[in-house]
């Protein structure tokens, strides 16, 4: 078999060299493949080895490393024993470990984070998206339902007030009411107890061509909701008893339109989407023995919360027995300040009551 010569990280040799006299030593040491001999005293440590290291080779003490064979193995400034005495690596092989300062040079020219970087622009002020339609912002804040009112006195308004809200914020139901310039003053629930008889429940009802319109949301039992698509389908049929009041065929007509409307322009296929807790019932999709409403009503009085005894729930806010007049001027007051917040780049949403 043929010889292999021994390589520059293999061969052993010894590092300390005896001197002829006895104040200095010589300590030989290997850097990429080249033997590197150095003289000390005879008290020096290892300390003094990585001093002269980057005086004879300009390698920082960062980068040093040195492997010591057998036994001692890697040792690197700071050392953890910088006392250790440089005759005790006697017949021991150090091989420096780190790149040479040509190598550290080109790796800096070459690393982006070596280059200098052009001084950085001055930040520019944000403008406003030219992607958003500010026309159909302005014109969600008018036509809509500015106030939406549940009932307070009966079990959790809060969950009915949510459920008002995914009715306004509906894209299917946003579209049609832009496209037929809908207003509604207030959207409300209705009591289930006061619109039921033996004959018939009635689901909503339209007072005034959108002053108040009223939706039955609640079963009547009052343990839940009725289902989502059903209640906006009601909603359909009163959007369109602000433009007729009898149900003729114009007026069916219109109610197909805005059928149609809200199914093609809801992108969520069925309104918002809907848990297993609010909003749902799967059991209802219209029963017999249910109407609609008896045609729009014209005049009257809305007096809000009133319940089946004739006195007034607790309202929350400043929205307890309010009147139609005073209905009508709050839902006036509402519209004007989201217009007002739309013309100064603020959102085009409603304050729900």
């Amino acid at each position: 078999m043929a010889d292999v010569p021994n390589s520059p990280l293999t061969e052993a040799q010894p590092t300390v060299a005896p001197s002829s006299t006895n104040d200095s030593m010589n300590i030989t040491i290997l850097h990429h493949g080249t033997p590197h001999t150095l003289p000390f005293s005879p008290d020096a440590t290892i300390t003094d080895l990585a001093d002269a290291v980057f005086t004879t080779l300009s390698i920082p003490h960062s980068n040093q490393k040195f492997m010591i064979t057998p036994k001692l193995g890697l040792r690197k400034p700071p050392f953890p024993d910088p006392a250790l005495q440089l005759r005790t690596l006697f017949n021991k092989k150090i091989v420096l470990l780190a790149p040479t300062p040509a190598e550290l040079s080109s790796l800096a020219q070459s690393s982006p984070f070596g280059r200098p970087t052009s001084r950085p622009s001055p930040i520019k002020a944000a403008a406003p998206s030219r992607s958003r339609d500010w026309r159909k912002v302005q014109d969600e804040a008018t036509y809509t339902f500015h106030t939406l009112i549940p009932l307070p006195y009966l079990p959790n308004p809060s969950r009915s007030l949510r459920f008002l809200e995914r009715l306004r914020h509906d894209a299917g139901i946003k579209a049609s009411m832009r496209k037929h310039k809908f207003s509604v003053g207030v959207l409300t629930e209705m009591n289930p107890a006061e619109h039921t008889t033996h004959e018939s429940r009635t689901l909503g009802l339209n007072r005034n061509r959108g002053e108040v319109i009223e939706l039955r949301l609640r079963t009547d039992a009052y343990d839940g909701y009725r289902d989502y698509k059903v209640i906006r389908k009601t909603l359909c049929h009163e959007l369109a008893h602000n433009v007729f009041g009898e149900h003729d065929r114009h007026f069916w007509d219109l109610t197909r339109d805005i059928e149609r409307e809200v199914e093609a322009n809801d992108w969520r296929s069925g309104g918002h989407a809907l848990t297993s807790e609010e909003f749902y019932n799967p059991n209802d999709s219209g029963a017999d023995g249910e109407h609609v409403d008896g045609g729009g009503w014209s005049g009257g009085e809305f007096v809000l919360g009133r319940a089946e005894n004739g006195t007034t729930g607790s309202q929350v806010g400043s929205m307890q027995g309010l009147s139609r007049r005073e209905l009508m001027a709050k839902a006036a007051e509402d519209r004007i300040k989201r217009q007002r917040d739309v013309g100064s780049g603020g959102g085009g949403g409603g304050e729900a009551a």
